[in-house]
């Protein structure tokens, strides 16, 4: 079975960095992508980023582009989230999804990613 699994978070210092990971497992083929969303308290859930596993493509939300950088190590069955110069308005729960919709490429929805891990805790405050 599928499993997914978002570990990383926690508290963070204005302008600081944080990595989290995405542990995956149950994949036996590579038609799938890797999602990173997050969900501020009172907001939707957002897209951040995502990344295909048979090229390595990738996507970030047009606001983050230059501060998150998605990256998998398929030996170790990991997507990584590196995010640099946080900010408070980053604070959220942070999750990773899969999808196997790659026709719809790039993944920006919610409702085509059918496999969620539980979230992980992002603050950012002094």
């Amino acid at each position: 079975d599928v499993q997914l699994q978002a570990s990383g978070g926690g508290l963070v210092k204005p302008g600081g960095s944080l990595r989290l990971s995405c542990a995956k497992s149950g994949f036996t083929r590579d038609n799938y992508a890797i999602g990173w969303f997050r969900q501020a308290p009172g907001k939707e859930r957002e897209v951040v980023s995502c990344i295909r596993r048979s090229d390595g493509t990738t996507y970030y939300a047009d606001s983050l582009k230059g501060r998150f950088t998605i990256s998998s190590d398929n030996a170790k069955n990991t997507v990584y989230l590196q995010m640099n110069s946080l900010k408070p308005e980053d604070t959220a729960v942070f999750y990773c999804a899969a999808s196997l919709s790659l026709d719809s490429w790039p993944l920006l929805w919610e409702y085509v990613y059918t496999y969620w891990g539980q979230g992980t805790q992002v603050t950012v405050s002094s």
